[in-house]
């Protein structure tokens, strides 16, 4: 890694030796200005603007321009000299969550790495405080003639050092706000949010610097004498109404992840979503294009007659009436209840020849019961009458 600044970290009476490093590269393609008859390069010279004379870098200072128009000689020396504690220490001064800061205050990544095999204890020791936490320490460092306040954290194996910019740097963004009232419809809401879940989750590793390849294959065409890359044309803008370009791009969003507009449950509660918004959409009128609004309307005339005839089929099965569909409904039904009748009829019948054989049972046994009694009776009475002779 190569440093741009070296320093201590000073994490109360801990300091830890460190050096910075850019975090981050840049693929920007970049130009040179060339003379176009004989392709010699641009340079820019400096000069003098009292004699004119041609500078090189030894002889060119620094100077600070006070408002009246002084200019004060400023030398490296004097740079280096300054009473300052940042010059070469980051003194931590307090901690906060990292996702309170406001994104707009974010500059420069930068990663902070060990100087020293024994900066590795105290480095490690910070960075995994800084972990359990759930905190980064805020700081200030001077670097390249300026002070930085900046923001560390632990990132992975590291400590990463983002600088900030100060408080006052930061515009108000009241200029950037629409001006005016301005009302959104909870259909077109709903719309947006089916949108939002249509498109899914960003994948920020599966994205690429389209412009800077296209130049690479424009340079290798050149130098190849191919034929030149052809320019994608894109059609002239055009003002639609903001409900139907929010329904294309939903469906064209799940065309693209290849669901189709009824697919499972998120394609339903698509569908639905889009449905409310187009009857939210057609109460309040907020179309601006003229053929979309006579197109919208065609459709909700057949949506309409098919949702009439869908309800005049389903109230002609369920009366019985004329048509193919309430003839078989009415007639199934029919079928249906005469031989549940004739059945429950056969149900009675067996039932009441069971309780007749049983009454019959029952009727026999008492009679053979009383028969025997009476056979008792005289068998008791002619054992008397022989005792008594």
């Amino acid at each position: 890694m190569r440093s741009v600044w070296s320093g201590n970290l000073a994490f109360g009476l801990v300091s830890i030796p460190v050096k910075l490093g850019s975090a981050v590269s840049s693929h920007k393609i970049s130009f040179r200005q060339v003379h176009l008859t004989d392709q010699g390069r641009v340079r820019y010279q400096k000069t003098c603007e009292l004699d004119e004379e041609v500078l090189t870098a030894a002889d060119i200072g620094r100077a600070y321009e006070t408002p009246d128009e002084q200019l004060v000689e400023i030398t490296d020396a004097d740079l280096r000299a300054l009473p300052l504690p940042t010059a070469k220490t980051i003194e931590v001064s307090g901690f906060l969550d990292a996702a309170s800061v406001d994104a707009m205050q974010l500059d420069t990544p930068y990663f902070l790495a060990p100087a020293s095999p024994a900066a590795n204890k105290p480095y490690v020791l910070m960075r995994e405080a800084l972990a359990r936490a759930g905190k980064a320490a805020v700081g200030k460092f001077a670097m390249r003639n300026s002070e930085h306040l900046a923001l560390i954290r632990a990132h992975d194996d590291v400590l990463l050092l983002q600088t900030l910019r100060w408080p006052d740097e930061l515009n108000s963004p009241a200029e950037a706000a629409p001006k005016g009232s301005v009302s959104i419809s909870d259909s077109e809401l709903k719309l947006a949010d089916t949108l939002i879940s249509a498109l899914g989750e960003a994948d920020l590793t599966s994205y690429h610097d389209e412009y800077a390849q296209a130049v690479e294959a424009l340079v290798t065409a050149k130098l190849e004498g191919s034929e030149l890359p052809a320019a994608e044309q894109a059609g002239p803008g055009k003002v639609v109404d903001l409900m139907a370009a929010l329904r294309a791009s939903v469906e064209q969003a799940k065309g693209g992840r290849g669901e189709g507009a009824g697919s499972g449950a998120s394609g339903a509660s698509g569908a639905s979503a889009t449905d409310e918004a187009a009857d939210g959409d057609d109460r309040s009128g907020h179309a601006s294009v003229t053929e979309l609004k006579s197109s919208r309307r065609s459709g909700a005339k057949k949506t309409a007659a098919g949702k009439k005839a869908t309800a005049s089929k389903s109230s002609g099965t369920r009366s019985g009436g004329t048509g193919s569909g309430g003839t078989r409904s009415s007639g199934t039904r029919s079928a249906g209840a005469k031989a549940a009748s004739a059945k429950s009829a056969g149900t009675k019948s067996t039932a009441s020849k069971t309780a007749a054989a049983k009454g019959g049972t029952s009727k026999a046994g008492a009679r053979k019961t009383a028969a025997t009694k009476k056979t008792a009776a005289a068998k008791k009475t002619t054992a008397s009458r022989r005792k008594a002779g």
